[in-house]
């Protein structure tokens, strides 16, 4: 599976970033101005993975799957990014090994990009923040496109920009998301064990393999016999 790779596609939150504690800030925002008790991070954390829309619902109902009414929806989704976007990265922290994995496999000559469902602008400003943005030079976030994980289309999207085959790539993430979106890609995928899985088990998800830091990905990709071209 490590053979042959090129092409390497990142997840943000929970992958990349632990960015949950100042999601978890602007979440409680969001909730007091609706009069509401907080949430609290921990419950965010279980929470973060499919997009701020999702996010939010999760928020307003404290179940994964909750529905609130659409306008009720609208208005605490503004507040969240309003607030959200005032403190990106205040509290949040790149992982150990990320910052040496990227710094490697750019070295090495990979194409790298991110690949997550939080809107590409607060995307790109949190990996601007936190000073990942200079490894990836293409991101797509969950507006973007049409569609997000898990459907195919953005991680095709990064793999044309970058000129990636999808025999040739990885997905590589903390959730079912990331899992199922590499298999509708036709992508490998590799999962790391930290982030914000839902509480599920990633070795449960089917990853084709686990790695337990970025740093740790990009030795495993050095060994194997990966040919340049």
């Amino acid at each position: 599976m490590m053979q042959g790779i090129r092409t390497v596609l990142f997840d943000l939150d929970g992958t990349l970033v632990d960015s949950a504690p100042d999601m978890a800030v602007a979440v409680d925002r969001m909730l007091a101005e609706l009069g509401r008790p907080p949430a609290g991070v921990e419950r965010v954390r279980r929470w973060v993975g499919n997009g701020a829309r999702r996010l939010v619902m999760r928020a307003l109902t404290g179940d994964m799957d909750g529905a609130p009414p659409d306008d009720e929806t609208e208005r605490a989704l503004a507040a969240f990014l309003a607030y959200y976007g005032e403190r990106l990265s205040v509290d949040s922290r790149v992982y150990p090994g990320v910052v040496d994995g990227l710094d490697r496999l750019r070295a090495d000559g990979y194409g790298l990009a991110c690949v997550t469902n939080k809107p590409e602008a607060l995307a790109r400003a949190l990996l601007d923040a936190t000073g990942l943005g200079r490894y990836l030079p293409v991101v797509v976030g969950g507006d973007t496109l049409p569609e997000r994980k898990p459907e195919a289309a953005p991680l095709h999207y990064a793999m044309a920009a970058l000129g990636g085959r999808p025999e040739r790539t990885l997905m590589v993430g903390d959730s079912r998301a990331d899992v199922d979106a590499g298999r509708n890609a036709g992508t490998g995928v590799v999962c790391v064990p930290y982030g914000y899985n839902g509480g599920e088990d990633v070795r449960a998800m089917g990853p084709d393999a686990v790695v337990g830091s970025i740093e740790e990905l990009h030795d495993r990709l050095s060994t194997s016999v990966v040919p340049h071209g």
